[in-house]
């Protein structure tokens, strides 16, 4: 049927009986126009308004899609559809599905995923709500591209074109609205050809609320763009943090620093350990979460890595681990010789917290370097 079929139409679906004829009719009337061969899919979580029923009277087919949840719906209608290309869209009649010539012109010359953008396109007045067009939408696809390096202007535009296998190409999973946001993503990572055209953005023709839920649905998109870049999650603000952990550190240790009117001393010291430990262990996570994405294969291999993983053995993390810890168990055995000295008596506490400190932030260290080295071995076992 893929041979046969050049374009399916799909649209996610719960209860959306007020436009959902519309949205088939126009999309069917574009079919028709343009002489594509193609069909309309739709994908119903479980309505119980008799949309069903109304899909299949206007001539389009219906998946019925049991797990709850936007991407689900779209994920669950992509794999049922038929054509070489799938175009989607919200069932709501804020897209206008008679007019899908730049997508289709764009998947026709070879792109993977064709995204639309409202900001381009226009958006009709009370289509978006102030929140969403104004900080929600700007603010997360200005994220979106700086975490994955994209041109995408709109990263959640609900109207999009892409090669039908894009699902398992990519790995789509997620469930709710972040879908949105993973089909971008993924597409970036993956390195897939991907471009946007203009689109607008019609007021939503139904009379009762929409689904999205500014707040919650806003977090998830958040949410999906951390959990899916270690680096900015872990790695750059760690290395950021052992670096000012260590650079005041140095600055504090050999005696008190003077800065205008301010002494930093041993407090200080004390607080720069707490910044290079919470740093490393950042560092550590965002590596070890950087291994297990590409063996889960949700996250793209990376030959440096692969070499660096296969290099970094068990045995040589546990010696570093060691050589560290044994630094930082000496550093304290010289602390309790001076403590001898002194008759084991109260120590003028300034000068014993800077051999003190530095030795307590190399025996946790140490310890945790040996802990991810058994770890990183234990992600290894079955990739090897």
């Amino acid at each position: 049927m893929t041979d046969e079929l050049e374009l399916s139409i799909v649209m996610p679906c719960l209860n959306e009986a007020e436009t959902l004829k519309t949205c088939i009719d126009k999309a069917r009337a574009y079919l028709e126009r343009s002489g594509i061969k193609g069909e309309v899919v739709i994908g119903d979580n479980g309505s119980t308004d008799g949309s069903q029923q109304i899909a299949r009277d206007a001539g389009a087919r219906v998946v019925d899609v049991p797990q709850r949840g936007y991407g689900a719906a779209l994920i669950g209608a992509i794999e049922g559809s038929r054509a070489r290309y799938v175009i989607m869209g919200d069932s709501d009649d804020s897209y206008d599905f008679s007019n899908l010539d730049l997508f289709v012109a764009k998947l026709r010359e070879g792109y993977d995923l064709v995204m639309g953008n409202r900001f381009k396109g226009g958006i009709k007045p009370g289509a978006m709500p102030f929140l969403h067009r104004y900080l929600g939408n700007p603010v997360l696809s200005f994220i979106g591209r700086v975490f994955f390096p994209s041109a995408i202007g709109d990263f959640h535009c609900g109207l999009r074109g892409f090669r039908q296998d894009i699902v398992r190409r990519i790995g789509l999973r997620t469930t709710g609205m972040e879908f949105a946001s993973e089909m971008v993503v993924k597409s970036t990572l993956f390195q897939l050809k991907v471009c946007e055209v203009p689109t607008t953005l019609s007021p939503d023709g139904r009379s009762r609320p929409p689904h999205l839920r500014t707040w919650r649905d806003g977090w998830r998109h958040l949410r999906f763009l951390l959990i899916y870049s270690p680096r900015w999650l872990y790695l750059i603000p760690g290395v950021v943090m052992i670096l000012i952990g260590l650079g005041v550190g140095a600055a504090v240790l050999p005696g008190p620093l003077k800065l205008g009117g301010v002494t930093l001393d041993t407090n200080t010291l004390l607080y720069c350990g707490t910044f290079v430990i919470i740093g490393f262990l950042a560092v550590i996570f965002g590596f070890l979460t950087r291994v297990y994405g590409m063996q889960a294969g949700f996250l793209p291999k990376k030959p440096f890595l692969e070499r660096l993983t296969q290099k970094a053995t068990l045995e040589w993390g546990v010696l570093i681990g060691l050589a560290i810890f044994l630094i930082g168990v000496a550093g304290s055995l010289h602390a309790v010789v001076q403590w001898d000295h002194a008759g084991f008596a109260r120590l003028a506490y300034p000068e014993i917290l800077r051999v003190v400190i530095p030795s307590v932030v190399a025996i946790i260290l140490g310890f945790q370097i040996v802990l991810s080295a058994f770890f990183l071995s234990v992600l290894s076992i079955g990739h090897r």
